[in-house]
């Protein structure tokens, strides 16, 4: 039986006469990758704000785990399992990629505002952030200046920084932004290395990445997902092609 851990029902939200999500029902199956893809101004990065808590809808439902969460924080959906990758994080450039990571391990923990000395020798605090950026392939890099490691690095470490959270569920907006075909390569390897055991949502523009990701995708059009099926349903897909990938993803 197929377990939703995201159900999304009836969400709506305007500003003024633009309906930036309008009647939005999603369902997100544990375990996989569901991509969202639209045109610029469809809505995507508005519904995963929804959907992080970071903007409150007008109306509808957000379940996570069984339970809405339409009327938590952002801090609480984040203590639940849902993160918002580079946006409830942020890299600080000074600071090494360890302790970037160790920061998110600090915030999770409940420890936000211990003096930074102490945290910084805190073993166990340090192997759970080793832990995270072994995942994206960071963990001989981990003594390196964040600003003086590479944009596609740098995004890997956001993701580290969100999976030091512990999340359930990570909410990715577009992670290949401004990479690289080698670097893009990169992310989209670690994205599948971790379906199964993480459930993600994905907003991304590059449309070869998107179909290699999803197990499954939808379209959202002016709010409204148009469409929700399999990678090569959506390719075929008449209404799709008219509203957004054209003819040459036909």
């Amino acid at each position: 039986m197929t377990e939703h851990i995201l159900k999304v029902s009836s969400l709506h939200k305007h500003f003024g006469g633009i309906y930036a999500t309008d009647d939005v029902n999603l369902a997100v199956e544990r375990g996989q990758i569901h991509a969202i893809i639209g045109p610029n101004g469809a809505g995507k990065t508005t519904l995963l704000a929804q959907l992080s808590g970071q903007i409150r809808p007008d109306s509808g439902d957000i379940e996570f785990g069984g339970r809405s969460i339409v009327n938590y924080s952002m801090a609480r959906r984040a203590r639940e399992g849902l993160a918002r990758s580079f946006q409830i994080t942020s890299v600080v450039m000074p600071m090494t990629l360890l302790q970037n990571v160790m920061l998110a391990v600090q915030g999770t923990d409940g420890h936000s505002f211990r003096f930074w000395a102490p945290v910084s020798e805190d073993r166990d605090m340090r192997d759970a952030a080793m832990a995270s950026l072994a995942e994206v392939g960071l963990d001989d890099r981990a003594d390196r200046v964040a600003a003086n490691v590479s944009h596609g690095e740098q995004r890997q470490l956001e993701v580290a920084m969100a999976l030091a959270m512990k999340p359930r569920m990570l909410l990715l907006d577009e992670p290949m932004a401004g990479m690289g075909k080698e670097e893009g390569a990169m992310m989209v390897e670690i994205l599948k290395r971790l379906r199964g055991d993480k459930t993600i949502l994905l907003v991304e523009h590059d449309m070869d990445a998107v179909f290699s990701l999803a197990d499954e995708l939808s379209v959202l059009v002016n709010g409204h997902i148009i469409a929700t099926d399999t990678v090569e349903a959506i390719r075929n897909n008449l209404e799709v092609q008219r509203a957004y990938l054209g003819d040459a993803h036909a």
